[in-house]
């Protein structure tokens, strides 16, 4: 592995097969939502564990940092002139616009790309709603628009919304199978175009168990817009609160000795835009553009649990932050090999720091 190449240069010659794509939630496919295979990478080693071993791999003293942040019905079905379309809601403005992307219907229940714009362009939505596109979301970006909205948004979605999915998936589930245990509605109807898949197959059960041996769990949130994979851009900037006591939390158990666990990229994005160059975590709210590479690296954050990223993802320059090229080529090579099942519905990956003694034997 060059320095030069980067991991996206590495991973990107791996190849996932279609049939390692999680076509259904795990309840459907097996016992339960924490039913699902989890890789542990302690530096360069790597295990094979069940999820249910998690409360084992952790360590009292230990603080999961877990995004609150409800998945919303945020698909709406709507016409552009004489095509159809489908809406992605992906994220709500200080100025009551919302961030979208147009995505043309593929007949099977998903869709495909289809440029935005231009600007003054109306889509009617059902009950006679319009939107009017404004402008781009980014300078030269034609994807995401900024839009207004006849009807207030968290009302229409709550009608005539369905959870975004994509071809990979057998089919439509039910909202409830794209939220995790710890979504907490927003009063104002903000939430998550896309499900902060990382914290899926926790159970009430398994929080039990974790808080049972010490483990203890920070809420957060991050308001996750629309995935990026397709164009293999950096994230967009989304909305994000720290609370103070999640704050004191983390600093209490770093200067404790206690590990900060991350539950997905976003609690990563969320926590690491709180955190000062000192390394203390301060109350904090608004919005984050901040992208987690190597060069930038953490701040706070000691471990991750995660999904398992597309290899030309940009998630995976966070992943290198906290693991390590090496350790990361190493592990989706594992995972690979080992037929983890990849996306929202998949198997997920504990990245450790190598210093932790209840994994020597993965």
């Amino acid at each position: 592995m060059t320095d030069d190449a980067g991991v996206l240069g590495v991973l990107g010659a791996l190849r996932v097969p279609g049939e390692l794509s999680a076509r259904v939630p795990a309840e459907v496919r097996g016992a339960g939502r924490d039913d699902v295979r989890l890789l542990v990478s302690h530096g360069e080693r790597v295990g094979h564990h069940a999820f249910r071993e998690l409360p084992v791999l952790l360590r009292a003293g230990d603080v999961l940092v877990v995004n609150t942040s409800a998945t919303l019905p945020a698909a709406v079905n709507g016409r552009a002139g004489g095509d159809p379309v489908v809406v992605h809601f992906s994220t709500r403005g200080d100025d009551g616009r919302w961030a979208v992307e147009l995505r043309t219907p593929d007949g099977r229940g998903s869709t495909g790309p289809r440029a935005g714009g231009p600007a003054g362009a109306v889509v009617r939505l059902p009950a006679g709603e319009r939107l009017v596109l404004s402008e781009p979301l980014a300078p030269g970006a034609d994807r995401l628009w900024w839009a207004r909205v006849s009807a207030p948004v968290p009302g229409l979605l709550r009608r005539y919304g369905r959870p975004i999915r994509y071809g990979y998936t057998a089919g439509d589930q039910p909202l409830s199978s794209y939220r995790t245990v710890f979504a907490l509605e927003s009063p104002d109807g903000s939430g998550s175009a896309e499900m902060p898949s990382a914290a899926r197959p926790f159970t009430a059960g398994m929080v039990a168990r974790l808080v049972s041996r010490g483990v203890q769990v920070a809420p957060l949130v991050l308001h996750t817009g629309v995935a990026s994979a397709e164009a293999h851009e950096p994230p967009y900037p989304e909305r994000f609160a720290v609370p103070a006591a999640t704050a004191w939390l983390v600093n209490a158990a770093r200067a404790g000795g206690g590990r900060i666990v991350a539950v997905g990229t976003t609690a990563v994005r969320a926590l690491e835009s709180a955190a000062g160059g000192d390394g203390v975590v301060r109350a904090a709210a608004g919005w984050t553009d901040l992208v987690v590479t190597p060069e930038r690296g953490v701040r706070v954050v000691d471990g991750l649990l995660t999904g398992l990223h597309e290899p030309a993802a940009s998630h995976l320059l966070m992943l290198e932050a906290i693991a390590g090229r090496a350790a990361l080529g190493r592990a989706y090579e594992a995972a690979l090999h080992g037929s983890y099942l990849w996306h929202e519905f998949g198997d997920v990956h504990l990245i450790l720091p190598d210093d932790n003694p209840h994994t020597l034997n993965c």
